[in-house]
């Protein structure tokens, strides 16, 4: 993909997804776990101020000896010692590694799902992680995942969004955790952020960083209203149940990504019953 391809796709996406640095403050240690559904694999962020010797790890990744060590390798190249640990959701290919992680550091794991934490801290939407001069702030963005949540990095205009964003394509809501409707009004409140904070630059949970963070935001939110009205009309022409639905309007997807399609379809079905679009009933 060239630059200039790249400019033209969604959010403006960085090119080729690899370790390293990414902002000011935000390096990228790309996990070994490669799929059709984690895309290059997750991107586990450490962050820190430039000047100081204090760090925060964002989803430590899966439960991969080899990809851990390399985060705390990166941190300590740097002169960083790890002080914290955020995760942006539950779902295992970011937090499956944390206790482990954080027996390695021997740091606490802050996240919105106390079966996730480790210590007496969460986060909750509005709080602001202060470390070693660092701030960051949490955005509760559900949707994707009941306990999904993003973090503003005012400093470099930036927010890192883990599922909620991907760097390409589009992300599942995970029906019957994540809720569509929740979701929209997670990326309302994130192009928000773009409006009114300046936020420019998306730092993903998968996938490359992307330049256009507002761009990213209204193609998600324009993407979601396609695909609402095209299982509206499915439903209207007679495909009923959440498989037949996806067979017939994720007919261009790849079918191994179908199970996933279906989570989305049956979130999309419960949103149009709720507002009264299509009948209620079973599926």
């Amino acid at each position: 993909m060239t630059d200039a391809d790249a400019v033209a796709l969604p959010g403006q996406p960085r090119g080729v997804v690899s370790s390293g640095p990414a902002t000011a403050r935000a390096v990228n240690i790309l996990a070994p776990n490669a799929s059709a559904m984690t895309l290059d694999g997750t991107n586990t962020w450490l962050v820190c101020e430039p000047d100081s010797d204090l760090a925060v790890v964002i989803d430590p990744g899966p439960l991969d000896e080899s990809h851990l060590r390399a985060v705390i390798d990166t941190a300590e190249r740097a002169g960083k010692r790890i002080a914290l640990t955020l995760l942006t959701h539950g779902h295992p290919d970011h937090a499956e590694g944390a206790g482990r992680f954080a027996e390695l550091t021997r740091t606490k794991v802050r996240a919105l799902d106390p079966a996730l934490r480790l210590g007496d801290e969460g986060l909750a939407g509005g709080d602001v992680i202060a470390v070693g001069g660092l701030e960051l702030r949490v955005v509760p963005t559900p949707g994707h995942t009941a306990d999904s949540l993003c973090f503003h990095l005012p400093a470099d205009r930036a927010v890192l969004t883990g599922d909620t964003i991907l760097g390409r394509g589009t992300t599942v809501v995970a029906h019957p955790d994540g809720r569509l409707g929740d979701y929209l009004d997670s990326l309302r409140r994130l192009r928000s952020l773009t409006v009114d904070d300046g936020v420019h630059t998306v730092l993903p949970g998968h996938g490359p960083v992307l330049e256009d963070a507002q761009g990213a935001v209204e193609y998600y939110l324009a993407h979601r209203a396609h695909r609402l009205a095209q299982v509206e009309t499915a439903v209207e022409n007679g495909f009923l149940t959440p498989e037949a639905v996806v067979a017939h309007v994720y007919a261009d997807v790849d079918r191994s990504l179908w199970p996933a399609a279906t989570w989305s379809v049956r979130a999309q079905l419960e949103y149009l019953r709720d507002h009264g679009l299509i009948p209620g009933g079973p599926e």
